[in-house]
């Protein structure tokens, strides 16, 4: 009864539970433990450079990684979303006490329509203006709403905010400290080729990456420039609207043009035709050009997935996760391609010749990977 074959499935089974409940404990904390491997795999590359400057010493190589980190990024995230936290009162505010008539703005823009769109639409009988500005303002009410609730509700969730940017930062140290070593057992616990173990952790680390440097490069870039142009032609909540733009660039193909352009149709429909042309030209141009010129350098060409891929794992991937998908999603499409490539490549080895030697299309990470 106590064959090798019962006992083995038995230690499987209860390794898969154990595991399962152990994921289910600090399923509460996941976004902190995501983020602090994000960081890690981020802030690696300095922490051996500074293990080397430092003669060996992990310890406090991780100490000063954690302090750069907590300069570069923790710290401006903090005074940014406080920024947004404080505006998105005001605007929650001025929109309750009427002082912000979306209705109002709307009509402006549907009576600077030309004749000939009132007579086209009336003729075809598409759909009535008064239909169409009830739906407009309907949107744009629920969408303001939801946009001011999600920021001030951020901003009341403080302690828990704390406790997870606390837990961040602890697992980020061990992280830095330890990861050389926790990597190495991870390779050695996955049941797979040693060089096709190497190849995808290699793959992941990559794409997660390129992923963060690409993508939150960008919409930090793109919201920021969204912002200043927001500043300067004196539209209200200018640092929420910015942050609003940088979220929205997570998505591919129209990103922040879902704020700015409806913003320049408004100037253009309501008599200020050169600060909606200033807008259209500075959100198409220079904000539409951010993506293409910064992205190929930060990410790179050999790890670029095709634009549909990373457009349905990025939308799949913040539906899911919310904001962490914007990197899980397309990490998981990278592994999903990475893997069967290798499933095709061991196919493609297995019916050769016998005596033609295989060669290994995985190649070995680099020391940072």
């Amino acid at each position: 009864m106590n064959s090798p074959a019962l006992q083995r499935a038995v230690f499987l089974l209860l390794l898969t539970g154990v595991t399962l409940a152990f994921c289910w404990v600090i399923s509460p904390f996941f976004g902190a433990v995501f983020w602090a491997m994000v960081l890690a795999l981020m802030f690696m590359p300095l922490h051996r450079r500074l293990c080397v400057a430092l003669r060996g010493r992990d310890t406090l190589a991780a100490i000063g990684t954690l302090v750069i980190c907590l300069v570069i990024v923790v710290v401006p995230l903090i005074l940014i979303i406080g920024a947004m936290v404080d505006e998105a009162g005001i605007l929650s505010q001025r929109v309750r006490g009427g002082g912000i008539d979306v209705r109002g703005y709307i009509q402006q823009v549907v009576d600077a329509l030309p004749a000939w769109v009132h007579s086209l639409m009336e003729r075809y009988g598409v759909i009535s203006l008064q239909d169409v500005m009830d739906k407009l303002t309907a949107l744009l009410v629920q969408g303001g709403q939801m946009l001011t609730t999600r920021a001030l509700a951020f901003g009341q969730n403080t302690v828990l905010l704390v406790v997870n940017l606390g837990i961040m930062l602890y697992l980020l140290f061990f992280f830095l400290r330890d990861g050389r070593d926790l990597a190495r057992t991870l390779r050695a616990a996955i049941p797979m080729k040693p060089a096709h173990t190497r190849y995808l952790l290699h793959k992941f680390a990559t794409v997660v990456r390129a992923t963060v440097k690409g993508t939150v490069v960008v919409a930090l870039v793109q919201g920021m420039l969204g912002g200043i142009a927001f500043a300067v032609l004196g539209i209200g909540g200018a640092v929420l609207w910015g942050v609003a733009m940088a979220i929205l660039s997570l998505l591919p193909a129209v990103g922040a043009a879902l704020i700015w352009a409806p913003v320049a149709i408004y100037l253009l429909a309501t008599g200020s035709p050169v600060q909606g042309i200033g807008l259209a030209v500075w959100g198409a141009g220079v904000m539409g050009m951010v993506d293409n010129v910064l992205r190929p350098i930060l990410v790179g060409k050999e790890t670029k997935l095709p634009d549909y891929l990373v457009l349905l794992s990025t939308i799949g991937g913040i539906s899911i996760f919310g904001v962490n998908g914007f990197v899980i999603g397309p990490a998981i499409a990278a592994l999903f391609v990475a893997a069967w490539a290798l499933f095709n490549v061991a196919e493609d080895e297995s019916e050769a010749p016998a005596a033609a030697p295989a060669s290994s299309p995985t190649p070995a990470p680099p020391p940072e990977a």
